[in-house]
């Protein structure tokens, strides 16, 4: 399973931007898609998932910080998995990376097992 994020760049506070997680073929419809955050010194921090295709297909989940103004989205005939960032914070400033995971919900990075080589997202207040 591979998978390439982009998406990433500089933007000022309150902008958007949307991050692009490309996978494997039929990778996000099989995986949970997850997108973690990494800022300068301090750990890796969950933001979004998404789950599999099956019973709980399209479940969304959010980090408090970001609830209601980040959305995950995923389209399975393009493999690709979104992150749609608005209002964004010099905060949100970090290394997007997205992940995939056999798990239904899964808000650990211990519990995935592919990851992508992450996107920088700069905020400037």
């Amino acid at each position: 399973v591979q998978l390439q994020a982009s998406g990433g760049g500089l933007v000022q506070a309150g902008g958007s931007l949307r991050l692009s997680c490309a996978a494997s073929e039929r990778t996000v419809s099989s995986y949970g898609m997850g997108w973690f955050r990494q800022a300068p010194g301090k750990e890796r921090e969950f933001v979004a998932l998404i789950s599999r295709t099956g019973m709980w297909t399209g479940t969304t989940r959010y980090a408090d910080s970001v609830k209601g103004r980040f959305a995950i989205s995923r389209d399975n005939a393009k493999n690709t998995v979104y992150l749609q960032m608005n209002s964004l914070k010099p905060e949100d400033t970090a290394v997007y990376y997205c992940a995939a995971t056999t798990h239904w919900i899964a808000t650990m990075s211990g519990e995935y097992d592919y990851w992508g080589q992450g996107t920088l997202v700069t905020v400037s207040s």
